[in-house]
């Protein structure tokens, strides 16, 4: 007979066997892929996948203490990360020795041991040959200066290699209710999903109906329109009809007195025909209208009771974290407490069981890199046992957050920088600029961990990268923070339910597409004064922050296209949206902004199921086909595009307006050097120039002649460029004039103190060049006539 243990096993095992078999079919399936992959980023980016998924399933394993198949997954680990390292190369006979280890561990799941047979190896024998592989490969490579770590091998009491396997308890527990899943989560799921799906479907008809209640009420306009101008033209008919009477009765002309009254008569029955048509119309548009809220309000309400069957208490998703918490503290010989708060919050199912693996990985990482040794903890004054806080709350606009916190010894911010530019994600120049939340946000990259070595539990950097991903693949955010000694708190913040999908519907190159709104932080107007330009890019400011502006077509790599503008259109400046993600924002420059709608997105299938920049696809009222953009990957394609890359608005008001005359520059600059370098410059480019000593000398000079842009050094005597820049903007009359500050000062601090006073552009003389700052003066007043 079963104990209560014994229960909560079983239900955790039935759950861990779904995860189990989704992670294994995904480690086949890029297995399968491995073998038509001749290398490249392909084949790292199918190596990466793998990678994960049996850094998930090693997890999940530990969680419900089935210790076998963690070693086996531990075992896959060290596999798949020489392979991502390049330590060990891909080869036919290494796979294939891969795919029977993953075909014996589903043998394991399913309580099969046909794995142990004579046609097929034991399962400790694919384990020891997979480690003397990678261990081969790693002796032959070895620089022995540089010797690398040896990876972990089994126990010989854990997967012996001479016996078949003997599953242990939680397995019998699994293998005796192979039909509880199919019951009581499978079945019922699926119907559940099936009919959310056919509810979903219900949008379709129901933009459809909107779409025909709209073309009915232009009808409708068109013929009151219609209905106005024959209604003016009926005086001058009377008119005629008098003065041809008159004129017939005169002449004797038969004929013409019969036809003038035929048309007449017509034209006063045409008008009872349109007084008909229009009553008609009407009723048929108030009909299409009272039918189209009906089905919104039918299916809205429909689709809100169905997700309202899917919602789960968060409690429902903590079973197994207070055991794997105890169970980790004690291998590691800490002492943690697990508080868990709000676990009545009702969550969407489908959200719960994808954030099932991402709690799993925060709370490891707590007691892992978190929570210091109990010595440690009271040679610092805080109790010998850690604190684990795991709480739900629900917030305003339908959203829950979840709370991850521990009071260990926190995020060691130069060691993430580090390890960030061993990895090449930042150059030394880059990590040394970033501020703490800046650097924060690096945690979440793949590969990026402030372990010193490589265990079993962590050190791959992998686990925060995966949270963050399943996080936004959910429409969620995440945020952490972090003090030195004070501990580290991460807050997801999530939806409560899958909502409705709603996108606002732009144009760009000529096409029309459909960004998330839920991505959307805004959509502003941005006037040419507003844009300035900092190291070579395009940005304009935010609440205060500097945001890189782009174009959407650029982007997605399509020919741009300018709407010639209005005088009202150019005042107001050209539409664009601000995407955002975490700390990453960009605005977008696209043609038109048409207005927020609900669509029903459809997912891509093959070949198209993983396309750059593209989310999917969805159908219009109208019955056209729009792509639904990837708001995630147009962040980061906006982000690996070099500067100077992106066109600029300014260069298209100087080629839409053109140069009537010869621009005219003022460089101020008090190295006689550097100044006549300057002047050389732009006038082989064709510009007009004159020169300035210092600040002061180029404000009187302003003074006294008309100048398109100003290009200063910032170290000067009597008034540096700050100065004169901000006594440039602050006089009217030259309150619209370009700035270009060239300068030797290369540090955050000098660039907002740059952009603060006022000025256009920023260039650091260690990265400039000629064609450096001929292209930014050319983004800022056009190219010379």
């Amino acid at each position: 007979m079963m104990n209560k243990n014994d229960e909560l096993l079983k239900k955790l095992l039935v759950t861990f066997q779904i995860e189990a078999d989704t992670h294994l079919q995904a480690m086949s399936s890029g297995l399968l892929a491995l073998r038509k992959i001749p290398g490249g980023q392909q084949l790292a980016d199918i190596v990466e996948r793998i990678f994960r998924d049996a850094h998930s399933l090693k997890g999940a394993a530990r969680a419900v203490n089935l210790t076998q198949i963690e070693a086996v997954c531990q075992s896959l680990e060290n596999v798949f990360s020489a392979l991502k390292d390049k330590r060990l190369p891909v080869s036919l006979p290494l796979i294939d020795l891969l795919l029977q280890t993953t075909d014996a561990l589903g043998g394991l799941l399913t309580g099969d041991n046909s794995g142990a047979g004579a046609k097929k190896p034991r399962m400790g024998t694919l384990i020891r040959q997979l480690d003397d592989t990678l261990r081969e490969q790693l002796s032959e490579s070895a620089d022995p200066a540089q010797a690398p770590q040896t990876p972990p091998t089994l126990p010989a009491t854990m997967l012996p290699a001479d016996l078949p396997y003997e599953p242990d308890k939680g397995m019998q527990i699994l293998a005796s209710t192979p039909s509880l899943a199919s019951t009581t989560v499978r079945v019922s799921a699926m119907k559940l999903d099936a009919v959310m799906r056919q509810v979903e479907e219900l949008l379709l008809p129901r933009l459809a109906a909107n779409q025909r209640a709209k073309e009915l009420s232009e009808a409708a306009a068109m013929l009151a329109a219609w209905k106005r101008q024959r209604l003016h033209i009926q005086p001058a008919l009377r008119l005629v009809d008098r003065e041809l009477t008159r004129d017939i009765r005169d002449s004797n002309a038969s004929r013409r007195k019969h036809e003038l009254p035929r048309l007449l008569k017509y034209l006063d029955a045409e008008q009872l025909h349109m007084k008909m048509l229009e009553d008609r119309l009407a009723r048929l548009q108030w009909a299409a209208e009272q039918d189209q809220r009906i089905l919104a309000g039918m299916t809205d309400s429909l689709r809100q009771d169905v997700k309202e069957m899917q919602l789960l208490p968060f409690s429902s998703l903590l079973d197994i974290l207070p055991r794997l918490a105890r169970e980790l503290a004690r291998e590691q010989g800490k002492s943690v407490d697990l508080v868990i708060q709000g676990g009545e919050i009702e969550i969407d199912r489908h959200i719960l069981e994808e954030m099932k693996d991402p709690l799993i990985h925060l709370v490891r990482n707590c007691i892992d890199h978190g929570i210091e040794q109990p010595a440690a903890r009271l040679a610092k004054g805080k109790p010998s046992h850690g604190t684990i806080t795991l709480a739900c709350s629900q917030k305003d606009g339908g959203t829950a957050e979840v709370l991850v916190a521990d009071d260990g010894a926190g995020i060691d911010v130069a060691m993430i920088k580090t390890a960030a530019h061993k990895l090449g994600i930042v150059s030394a120049e880059e990590a040394k600029q970033l501020g703490e939340l800046e650097s924060m946000t690096l945690v979440f990259q793949s590969g990026v961990t402030t372990s010193p070595i490589i265990t079993d539990l962590s050190g791959r950097g992998l686990g925060l990268a995966i949270v963050s991903e399943k996080v936004e693949r959910l429409g969620g955010t995440i945020q952490v923070q972090s003090s030195p000694g004070g501990g580290t708190a991460f807050h997801l913040f999530l939806p409560l339910t899958q909502a409705n999908f709603r996108g606002v519907l732009v144009h760009a190159g000529r096409q029309l597409f459909v960004i998330p709104s839920t991505s959307v932080e805004r959509v502003v107007r941005i006037a040419h004064k507003e844009i300035k330009t900092v190291e070579n890019r395009e940005t304009i400011l935010v609440d205060g922050q500097t945001v890189s502006l782009v174009w959407l077509s650029d982007v997605l790599e399509l020919p741009r296209h300018v709407i010639p503008a209005e005088p009202a259109a150019s005042i107001n400046g050209a539409p664009a949206v601000v995407l955002g993600s975490g700390l990453a924002r960009v605005a977008f420059l696209v043609e038109e902004i048409l207005g927020e709608q609900e669509v029903l997105v459809k997912t891509l299938v093959r070949p198209l199921t993983r396309v750059r920049n593209v989310a999917g696809a969805t159908v219009l009222g109208t019955g056209r086909v729009v792509p639904v953009l990837n708001a995630a990957d147009l962040l980061k394609s906006a982000a690996k595009r070099p500067a100077g890359a992106l066109p600029s608005v300014h260069q298209l008001s100087a080629e839409k307006h053109g140069n009537a005359k010869k621009q005219s520059i003022l460089v101020v600059e008090d190295s006689i050097t550097a100044r006549t370098l300057l002047k050389n410059i732009l006038e082989s480019a064709g510009y007009r120039v004159n020169t300035a000593v210092d600040g002061v000398d180029g404000y009187t000079t302003l003074k006294t002649g008309a100048f398109d842009l100003v290009v200063s050094d910032v170290e000067m005597p009597r008034m540096d460029g700050f100065g004169l820049t901000a006594k440039i903007r602050a006089d009217k009359q030259f309150a619209g004039l370009p700035v270009v500050l060239v300068t030797a000062l290369d540090s955050r601090d000098h660039r907002e103190r740059g952009i603060d006073a006022g000025a256009n552009a920023y260039i650091v003389k260690s990265s400039f060049d000629q064609s450096n700052l001929l292209e930014i003066i050319q983004r800022l007043i056009g190219i010379p006539s």
